[in-house]
């Protein structure tokens, strides 16, 4: 195809960009979709993969067919041969009446299957079938029936490692990558980037009814350098962001404005480290855990303390022999470790966030105590991890009582994939 022709397509299914890597993907789609090939669309997420599969189908003999986009990845392992192939009533616990699946209700479309590489192992199986033959059963039958579908998938994963690693179909593999398409990462395609943001802040200017975004020189190369790991997704997000937030649109955006949208501060992590100083150019790092040995090491030094204290006001009262001996139990530490606070290091709050040296803290002297106190760490953790548990299991079970154990409502009620919630449903043992 010319470039006319190449731009027609773009123009028609509002594809905006001019670099090669890009125009090589459409020719490719629009001279395999007269034929019934088997495509595989590779590239990262958010680079725009479903729109070629568009174009497929658009430009096909199929076109007066069903097309239907499948995300393998947002389908729960227990469900989705029901959802691709259907099933018969009774086939399982739910399964009231009998249901066609996609590859039924598609017949003489389109299917795209988007994720393929998230597919299970068992679908994968049906999938090869459906492929070399045309031939599926429904989840609880016996009887092979018949489609005629053509299947363009998509993957953001490198399927020649997942076959490797055990996770695809060697055969499934090289059955759907009869064409592959290639989708160049936004970061390759030049100055599409430019031409991409140009129309996006067009747009919500117009949406949004603000002037349009303009930026200035630096702007425009910070904008160019930028790797966009979200690909054109994170783009378009970026441009409807700077136009709603830049409220003063009669200048334009400046590379350090810009840079607050491209590289938002995160928040801190939850473990810090803290650096201790013990010499010029040597430096040991102190964790969270560390802090809280040290706590539980000053906790138990000033128990001690106490215990001391008690015990050398009771052998100056009259009457404290007595209550010496009859809780002698409280005071063993005492007799048995005399020199128990001997070995518990100081570090001084103020010494553990200064930059200034400070002198060496020496943790091997207590590493006994330290062991001890890691048996109780473990323990809690322990118990911490079971609590949590049932508090999930809980909210679970409460989330599928209030949504009528419908999965999809009740993922979304607690905010995970119903992939997620079916694999807890089975961690939980979970009744539904």
């Amino acid at each position: 195809m010319n470039l006319p022709e190449i731009q027609a397509i773009k123009n028609r299914f509002g594809i905006i960009g001019t670099s090669p890597g890009l125009n090589h993907a459409i020719n490719v789609g629009v001279q395999v979709a007269a034929t019934d090939l088997t495509v595989l669309i590779t590239g990262e997420s958010g680079s725009g993969k479903e729109s070629f599969s568009k174009i497929i189908h658009s430009l096909s003999s199929r076109k007066h067919g069903p097309f239907i986009a499948i995300n393998c990845g947002a389908i729960p392992e227990g469900t989705i041969d029901s959802e691709l192939f259907g099933h018969e009533k009774g086939a399982f616990t739910g399964a009231l009446d009998s249901r066609k699946g996609y590859f039924e209700t598609t017949n003489s479309g389109t299917i795209f299957l988007d994720e393929v590489g998230e597919m299970p192992l068992g679908t994968q199986s049906r999938l090869l079938r459906v492929l070399e033959n045309g031939e599926y059963i429904r989840v609880g039958s016996s009887k092979v029936l018949k489609t005629n579908v053509r299947v363009v998938a998509a993957t953001n994963v490198n399927l020649l490692d997942a076959v490797n690693n055990g996770k695809f179909r060697e055969d499934l593999y090289y059955r759907l990558n009869t064409v592959p398409i290639y989708v160049p990462p936004l970061r390759d395609r030049g100055d599409d980037i430019l031409l991409l943001f140009r129309k996006f802040t067009n747009d919500f200017s117009e949406r949004y009814r603000t002037k349009p975004v303009r930026l200035d020189t630096d702007a425009r190369d910070l904008l160019m350098q930028y790797p966009f790991p979200g690909n054109i997704r994170q783009l378009k997000n970026i441009a409807e962001q700077i136009t709603i937030l830049e409220t003063d649109k009669e200048l334009p955006i400046t590379s350090d404005t810009l840079n607050h949208y491209l590289n938002p501060v995160q928040p801190a992590g939850r473990k810090a480290l803290i650096t201790l100083r013990t010499g010029e150019e040597r430096g040991e790092s102190f964790s969270e855990r560390e802090l809280l040995y040290k706590v539980l090491f000053d906790m138990r030094r000033d128990m001690t303390e106490l215990k001391k204290l008690v015990r050398n006001v009771l052998e100056n009262e009259k009457y404290g022999g007595d209550i010496l001996k009859d809780h002698q139990e409280l005071f063993s530490s005492l007799n048995n470790n005399p020199e128990s606070t001997s070995h518990t290091p100081t570090i001084e709050p103020a010494r553990l966030l200064s930059p200034t040296p400070s002198r060496t803290v020496d943790l091997d002297r207590y590493s006994d105590e330290r062991s001890e106190i890691e048996d109780v760490l473990h323990v809690t953790a322990e118990e911490e991890s079971l609590s949590l548990e049932d508090k999930e299991k809980e909210m679970i079970i409460k989330a599928l009582r209030k949504n009528n154990n419908k999965r999809k409502y009740a993922a979304n009620a607690l905010g995970i994939s119903e992939r997620t919630l079916y694999r807890k449903i089975k961690q939980y043992d979970i009744e539904e």
